[in-house]
């Protein structure tokens, strides 16, 4: 139970603006014996959604302080990231899971409040996908089935 605990610790802080990698612990788990593949997945995916959530739910309350000195955006730029978010379309969130990309994607869909019922599943399938590529390649596609 440790384990999946850790794993899901990792993968829901690898999906917020702080650092981290799970991809590293999800692939020396899934190379276990006697790894359950499926149960690994799920829990790596739901911490990650869990994790993009958490930078939605920021980028939504970000906006009260737009006006504070300290806003890190100014308003030229902020002007800019809506162009760029709206040229590309929420269809751009099932590229959360990449490098450095992804978490400002999940925290702009929260300032440009994309809905959650659009969010949620391009997420999903963006980080779903991720991991079964990762455990893919870690063990192997004969040791899937």
């Amino acid at each position: 139970m440790w384990i999946y605990s850790g794993l899901f610790i990792s993968a829901l802080s690898s999906a917020t603006l702080l650092p981290g990698s799970s991809e590293v612990l999800l692939s020396g788990l899934a190379m276990a014996d006697n790894a359950q593949f499926v149960i690994l997945w799920a829990v790596a995916t739901f911490g990650n959604v869990l994790g993009s959530c958490i930078n939605y739910w920021l980028g939504i309350n970000l906006l009260r302080f737009e006006s504070a000195k300290w806003f890190p955006v100014s308003p030229q730029k902020f002007s800019q990231a809506r162009l760029h978010f709206s040229r590309y379309g929420t269809l751009s969130l099932l590229f959360s899971w990449v490098p450095v990309i992804g978490d400002p994607l999940t925290l702009l869909a929260g300032v440009f409040k994309v809905r959650k019922r659009i969010f949620l599943p391009l997420v999903l399938i963006g980080k779903g996908i991720r991991y079964a590529v990762v455990i893919t390649l870690a063990v192997g596609v004969e040791q899937l089935f």
